[in-house]
């Protein structure tokens, strides 16, 4: 079957159903050798800048187009029977309105299947809608099985936490403006010990007062921005450290403020949101978790924010 991807997200699913597209976004980056497949998708924005310059570029091209442009020719080329696309948020992946728009201008008509993921179980189904959507029921079925069987391996551990024992967490997925992270990360931050107080499970990602996240004074801070890996995370840090209050918060005065790979694993809703959640755990509830975590596997996804700065600085 002949598909094509335009979001990492969508790639990484449709991998775990032991498939390889046609085609992929130019975001896709894992499993690794995928970037090696055409892409039909291109940036029209530069995504190096800082994260103020970024989110100025993405307020520009709201009236001109939109971030993204469709390779339409090479679209026709491939003449794709499935076409994974997502309707969730149209600056973070090319989204359904574009891919529809662009499929429109074909001679073909291929599938298009919009993922609308806002909690860990849409992402689940949306396993088994690929699954189904490609002859792979009984894959997805299986993987869907061992991803809940992780989750619930987690689950186990925390449920009986009191809430005194649940420390308050704020998981920034944007710096400049500052965004708490919404949709999927309230589950995720609960299961694994936490409370999350600033967004409920579902609710959309969106910028806050700098009063109100001072006012909640999380006892743990993970900043993870959309699209950043840890060095453009630690790049962008005076977002936050500059701020009025950053140093009086209760996380920074006892040194429980993390980075995390944002780009590879909080903000995509794929099968790796599991990995999240396994890095989360012993970020969140140390003393139950931390004695079976290998530092080795949690430096990729997360480390100490103040380790990121000052490897950063080294490396200045």
């Amino acid at each position: 079957m002949r598909i094509v991807t335009t979001l990492p997200s969508a790639t990484e699913t449709v991998a775990a159903l032991d498939l390889e597209p046609a085609a992929v976004s130019h975001e896709c980056d894992h499993p690794p050798g995928i970037e090696s497949l055409p892409s039909v998708t291109a940036s029209r924005i530069d995504t190096d800048g800082s994260s103020a310059e970024i989110d100025s570029q993405v307020l520009e091209t709201a009236d001109d187009g939109g971030v993204y442009d469709v390779d339409t020719e090479l679209l026709a080329e491939l003449d794709p029977e499935l076409i994974v696309t997502q309707g969730m948020c149209d600056v973070c992946a090319v989204d359904e309105t574009v891919i529809t728009e662009a499929v429109d201008a074909l001679d073909t008509n291929p599938e298009i299947l919009t993922t609308d993921p806002h909690r860990v179980s849409d992402v689940l189904d949306d396993l088994e809608r690929v699954g189904h959507a490609t002859g792979r029921e009984k894959r997805a079925s299986e993987v869907r099985a061992d991803l809940e069987s992780r989750i619930d391996a987690i689950q186990a551990r925390t449920a009986d936490l009191k809430a005194d024992d649940r420390p308050r967490v704020a998981i920034f997925d944007w710096t400049d403006p500052a965004m708490i992270a919404g949709h999927w990360t309230a589950d995720l931050v609960e299961w694994a010990g936490g409370t999350y107080g600033l967004a409920d499970a579902g609710e959309r990602s969106r910028p806050r007062e700098w009063e109100e996240i001072r006012e909640y004074d999380p006892e743990l801070v993970i900043v993870a921005p959309c699209g950043f890996g840890l060095e453009q995370v630690a790049a962008n840090a005076a977002d936050l450290t500059d701020r009025e209050g950053w140093d009086e918060l209760t996380a920074v005065e006892n040194g429980r403020v993390w980075a995390m790979d944002g780009d590879h694993y909080l903000n995509r809703p794929g099968p790796r949101l599991v990995d999240t959640l396994e890095a989360l755990a012993p970020i969140v509830q140390p003393d139950i978790f931390d004695e079976e975590t290998p530092p080795e596997s949690l430096s990729e996804i997360a480390v100490p924010f103040e380790t990121l700065l000052d490897r950063l600085e080294a490396d200045a």
